[in-house]
């Protein structure tokens, strides 16, 4: 029963973890308006840098935070981010300036980075042939996390631009609280092991590149797909409020539902895809799709239509999961930690360059002036990266198989 109540709150804490990525999204384009003072596409660009200094916190402070876990175990680190997370909200929620709001996404960049100490909690209390399952429920509160944010923020804006943030700081330290009642230590003192910064170290995965043969090419496709694929957490909210006039509730509602639409293709249509067609073909049908979608998102007039084309762009997001599959498989069992290790630092340095590089183009396809009028222009670039990626998956396949 205890590991019961441990586990609910893990799944509840990683969930909040995703809220807090996206319940700003839907009020990001009035929020910036509102304290920077300047037009939608100046907004948008310190809209990139917020959601980039999360992402870069997130890439520096994973492992740190892993590594005190192991050093003062699970419990203590989580608890304390959740209370960390509770105050940041409420300063976000009554900043008045645009540099406090960064130092805001700073640290609840910082504090959400407990990702791998929910991991490893679970791994601590779970049974052997009970860890992929249980690991897979961490996957699915991640993804629920993901729709209820944008979902959440679009509610409470309704209350003003603030309100999610009050939201988020009530969410955090309820379960914070529930934590201290529920959450007991999985981590047995004689298994703790000290500190060291220097296994603590993000660039360090970096070295273990040069170690995995024929990766190299596989992780840059990787790199790009992730850049491509985070336009739409980067510019979406922007881009739906200048193209169809979207206020906070249709912005988060239009979040949510392609959210809702990822999680059954992850669920449901993945497993079908590869069982049919393989990894590789998988990869190359799922990329090629993106390319149709990130072309009609970069020139579609119609909000209606926008919504009725997210199952179908949704579909797409069979790609991901399969790339990993060619990465996995082609890694030796012992390499498998390493391999997720550098998956995880070239996945965050996309998410991190991406609502820079998206929000910049946005701003130079829509700001007073511009030569050329399109919002969707940073869907068009995904879709010229995401060409480039097919390229590099397929052509050496051919050759290797006409040789």
């Amino acid at each position: 029963m205890q590991n019961r109540l441990a586990l609910i709150f893990i799944l509840t804490t990683v969930m909040i973890d995703s809220i807090g990525i996206g319940i700003i999204f839907p009020v990001m384009p009035e929020l910036m308006r509102e304290v920077t003072g300047a037009d939608l596409s100046t907004a948008s660009l310190w809209g990139g840098v917020l959601a980039t200094s999360f992402a870069v916190m997130q890439f520096l402070c994973g492992p740190v935070v892993g590594n005190l876990s192991d050093r003062y175990g699970r419990r203590p680190v989580m608890l304390i981010a959740l209370a960390v997370m509770a105050v940041d909200y409420l300063i976000m929620a009554v900043a008045g300036t645009v540099w406090l709001l960064l130092v805001g996404r700073i640290v609840a960049g910082a504090a959400a980075a407990t990702y791998s100490t929910a991991n490893a909690y679970v791994a601590d209390i779970s049974a052997p042939d009970q860890r992929a399952k249980n690991f897979g429920f961490i996957g699915a509160a991640f993804g629920l996390g993901f729709i209820a944010g944008p979902l959440l923020g679009g509610i409470a804006a309704e209350w003003g631009t603030r309100a999610p943030f009050w939201a988020a700081a009530a969410i955090a330290a309820l379960n914070a609280l529930f934590g201290l009642v529920a959450l007991p230590e999985s981590l047995r003192t004689e298994k703790r092991r000290p500190f060291s910064l220097a296994r603590a170290n993000p660039f360090g995965s970096f070295r273990a590149i040069g170690h995995l043969p024929g990766l190299k090419r596989l992780l840059a496709i990787m790199f790009l797909y992730t850049v491509a694929f985070q336009s739409y957490p980067s510019i979406w909210a922007f881009f739906g409020t200048e193209r169809f006039g979207w206020d906070a509730w249709w912005n988060g509602l239009s979040l949510a539902l392609f959210g809702g639409c990822m999680v059954v293709v992850q669920g449901f249509l993945v497993a079908p895809a590869i069982r049919i067609w393989g990894d590789r073909s998988t990869a190359a049908y799922g990329m090629s799709l993106e390319v149709v979608t990130f072309g009609f998102y970069g020139f579609v007039t119609s909000g209606f239509w926008a919504l009725v084309f997210t199952p179908i762009a949704s579909v797409a997001g069979i790609a991901g999961p399969a790339l990993s599959g060619i990465m996995a498989n082609a890694t030796p069992d012992d390499q498998q930690g390493e391999l997720q290790g550098v998956i995880a630092s070239v996945s965050a340095i996309a998410m991190g360059l991406a609502p820079m590089v998206m929000t910049s183009v946005f701003w130079a396809f829509t700001h007073e002036g511009a030569t050329h009028y399109l919002p969707g222009a940073p869907f068009l670039l995904s879709g010229l990266l995401m060409v480039a990626s097919v390229i590099v998956l397929v052509v050496p396949a051919r050759e290797r198989a006409a040789a």
